[in-house]
């Protein structure tokens, strides 16, 4: 019954990002042509270089037979919507091609080596994020909401509506300004320090790196992580089994991390796994400030150079992850609630 629920919203997932490519291509089809011929006409004037002894006329033969070939290879010369089938089926497989102007590290024009040196550094960021503001704001919650209206509750509350109107972009500029100038306990911003250290030095410089932006969104997350959390948790202690359960004389601090935490679980793991898959996508704003070089600042790079190829990479990698994390919520849900319908029965 799970396995056939399981295939069925894998399936959808997969449909979804298959149209939602096709829907890529479709409107960067005129753009990302442009770029690919000039890269022909790019990689033609470097053959035509290797042609030294031969007549005027010889080399404009040749130079047309080769962009001829190019034009064919990249399936330029047909009918639009094929022409979108092709940068479909090249962009469903990753072969997002070379970059028009950016680099990797390595001197490597390669889209996919580009994406990968920056996907990883965002995923560990957001991902330490998400993990430590989930735990704090379960934690917060919790106590928030064994109390109501209490110092912790309305502190939480208050906290929740000033962090909610403070642009990302102004806190961080004070964490850099108090901690990075007037506190000079971290560095402002960058992955290591310039040269870098080796060995295990260098993985405590990348801590040091990692601390004053994690510091910035874990401030930023996690009071309204604990609101939520303790309005979830507020509404299933008002549930029949919790008042049994304490009528049975069940400790308070069972019945608040035992019976009420495990029927908030499906919404707190709604919370954690949507916050994870959408900052994995990267934040623009956050890792420019902070010069941290993940994903959504290789996306404000590529949009300020006008790199194409790169601009659909990092398009089609941040859709296939959110696709991916909208599937696992799914799947995680028919696991941990009894009351989803699976396969069609409840």
């Amino acid at each position: 019954m799970y396995r056939s629920y399981l295939l069925k919203r894998v399936i959808y997932g997969l449909l979804m990002y298959v149209v939602m490519i096709f829907t890529y291509s479709a409107l960067f089809n005129k753009v990302a042509e442009e770029t690919v011929r000039a890269q022909i006409e790019e990689q033609v004037a470097q053959e035509a270089i290797k042609y030294k002894n031969v007549t005027p006329q010889k080399l404009q033969s040749i130079i047309a037979e080769h962009r001829a070939l190019k034009i064919r290879q990249f399936h330029l010369d047909q009918p639009y919507a094929l022409r979108v089938l092709w940068r479909s089926i090249d962009t469903l497989t990753f072969n997002f091609g070379n970059s028009t102007i950016m680099k990797a590290p390595n001197g490597d024009r390669s889209v996919i080596v580009i994406i990968g040196e920056a996907l990883p550094r965002t995923i560990v960021l957001f991902t330490s994020e998400v993990v430590l503001v989930v735990i704090l704001g379960v934690v917060l919650g919790l106590y928030a909401a064994r109390r109501p209206n209490g110092p912790l509750d309305k502190t939480i509350s208050m906290v929740t509506m000033i962090t909610n109107g403070l642009p990302a972009w102004w806190l961080g500029m004070l964490m850099i300004m108090f901690f990075s100038y007037a506190v000079p306990i971290f560095p402002s911003g960058g992955l290591h320090t310039n040269p870098a250290p080796q060995g295990f030095a260098a993985f405590l410089d990348f801590l040091w790196h990692l601390s004053l932006p994690l510091i910035t969104l874990v401030f930023l997350g996690v009071w309204s992580s604990a609101y939520l959390i303790r309005n979830i948790v507020l509404s299933n202690l008002q549930e029949d089994y919790v008042m049994a359960a304490r009528a049975r004389g069940i400790p308070e601090r069972k019945v608040l991390f035992g019976h009420t935490l495990r029927s908030s679980m499906p919404a707190i793991m709604t919370l954690a796994i949507l916050s994870l898959f959408s900052s994995i996508a990267g934040n623009i704003i956050v890792e420019g400030i902070f010069g941290w070089p993940g994903i959504g600042n290789l996306y404000f790079i590529a949009v300020q150079q006008n790199d194409v190829p790169v601009l659909m990479g990092t398009l089609a990698i941040e859709t296939f992850i959110n696709m991916l994390g909208f599937v696992l919520l799914d799947l995680v849900y028919g696991l941990l609630d009894p009351r989803i319908k699976v396969g069609g029965k409840a």
